[in-house]
């Protein structure tokens, strides 16, 4: 599994750490940015991971901000793109075996360093458990269908 990780300057130290914690773990990563703590635009980084996700370059996604909302709404903009900010192990489950979550969103202003590393390892092990859960995801495709988006390029 390849993972495409990206944060602004609000989520750089987080992205550091999760780049360490993937590193040790022998997880595949590309750091796609940003690399110092000059200011920059968090949607720019969201939009580098997400349509690298969309495109099949890498199968996850994890992309981090201040608090982690700005990147996953950034990122749920591109179609096929189902980014789930989590801030605790469960929801991290649940967005992989029910949403089929392919990209994790973190805030480094609202969870510590041991929780968030905690929450990528649970999001990155949890498999999607399809069935019931497979006619809510193409519902949510019909929905990007029908306001123009779609994975028919994917």
């Amino acid at each position: 599994m390849k993972i495409a990780l990206a944060s602004d300057h609000g989520g750089l130290a987080l992205k550091e750490r999760v780049k360490e914690f993937l590193e040790g773990e022998g997880f595949e990563y590309e750091d796609l940015g940003t690399f110092d703590t000059g200011p920059v635009d968090y949607p720019d980084f969201a939009l580098k991971a997400a349509e690298g996700v969309r495109e099949g370059r890498f199968q996850r996604g994890i992309i981090m901000c201040g608090t982690g909302l700005g990147v996953s709404m950034a990122a749920n903009k591109v179609p096929g793109i189902r980014a789930a900010l989590c801030g605790d192990c469960f929801s991290a489950r649940a967005a992989r075996e029910h949403n089929d979550a392919n990209i994790l969103t973190m805030g480094e202003r609202v969870t510590g360093p041991g929780l968030a590393l905690e929450i990528v390892k649970v999001f990155l092990q949890s498999s999607f458990q399809g069935g019931r859960h497979q006619r809510r995801i193409d519902k949510i495709e019909e929905i990007e269908k029908r306001y123009g988006g779609g994975r028919e390029n994917n």
